[in-house]
């Protein structure tokens, strides 16, 4: 039994950096991550928009039913929201269900502009949870205002594959508290490889933990501003993390994870053997490999 406060939370993001997993290897490995004793940690796999037609060559129309059950899609959309009409259109036309559309602000538009065009194609598709990504810039307020006003969800950007992609304490801290006030649920994506925040051994980026990122938001929920927030992020003692995480009661996991959605990770493999190393899941013998 998966926890609550783990409950879908790792997006299976294995075609993206660093990973790079073929669609048509991340697939069959989707799959067998759903059906594997750790299961209940994984979300939908997340492919990008220009991949939907190598996936039609890779799952049966005839198993739709089938797949539609076990295989739920993320969709990210890398720019202006035209492209939305022919996503959902070759969504449509695959076995699967769409959890999803994961939509970037676009640079040097005007947030109000992008919004406007967002709702008018996503008339379409009531249903579908939209992810808005939060730019870095002078657009940041608007954006989050615009995704409560709109109901959209937003995506915060955590890492990359440069360092300038990482957002520090005080900034990611400044987001949670924003996002938190203005009562919009997130998810996070990239550079969340471990639970606890630590420097990367390969590269010497300095990578926030996803159990950090659940932390500072319990905090903030609980009326903790932005310093104390990046406190949290900052800690990096596993076993300080892992008494905190353990220590959140029935409410207080539910309001955290009413808020912070998910994360995507090119590797289910390593929050799963984290979470596992930690003490705050069991999975006896199916940690992948």
């Amino acid at each position: 039994m998966i926890p609550a406060l783990f409950a879908r939370l790792c997006d299976d993001a294995a075609v993206f950096p660093p990973g790079r997993m073929p669609l048509r290897d991340a697939v069959p490995a989707h799959l067998r991550h759903r059906t594997a004793r750790y299961g209940g940690l994984v979300g939908p796999l997340v492919v990008p928009a220009d991949a939907l037609s190598e996936l039609r060559t890779l799952l049966d129309p005839a198993d739709r039913l089938d797949h539609a059950e076990r295989l739920d899609l993320a969709v990210t959309l890398p720019a202006w929201p035209r492209l939305v009409p022919s996503v959902l259109a070759g969504v449509a036309a695959l076995p699967v269900r769409l959890d999803a559309l994961e939509v970037a602000m676009p640079e040097a538009y005007e947030t109000v502009k992008v919004f406007a065009a967002l709702e008018r194609t996503l008339d379409a598709c009531p249903d579908t949870a939209v992810f808005v990504e939060i730019p870095r810039d002078d657009r940041v307020g608007d954006s989050i205002a615009e995704c409560a006003r709109h109901g959209y969800r937003a995506k915060l950007r955590t890492g990359g594959m440069s360092a300038d992609l990482y957002p520090g304490e005080a900034e990611l801290a400044g987001r949670i508290t924003a996002l938190v006030d203005a009562g919009v649920p997130f998810k996070a994506t990239a550079g969340l490889h471990h639970g606890v925040r630590n420097t990367d051994l390969a590269t010497g980026f300095e990578q926030h933990g996803f159990l950090n990122l659940l932390l500072a938001v319990d905090a903030a929920l609980r009326g903790a501003g932005a310093q104390a927030l990046a406190t949290v992020l900052a800690e990096r003692d596993a076993g300080t993390i892992a008494r905190r995480i353990a220590g959140l009661d029935g409410d207080a996991v539910a309001a955290v994870r009413a808020r912070f959605l998910s994360f995507g990770t090119c590797s289910i493999r390593e929050p799963v053997e984290d979470l596992v190393e930690l003490g705050l899941v069991r999975v006896g013998d199916g940690v992948p490999r």
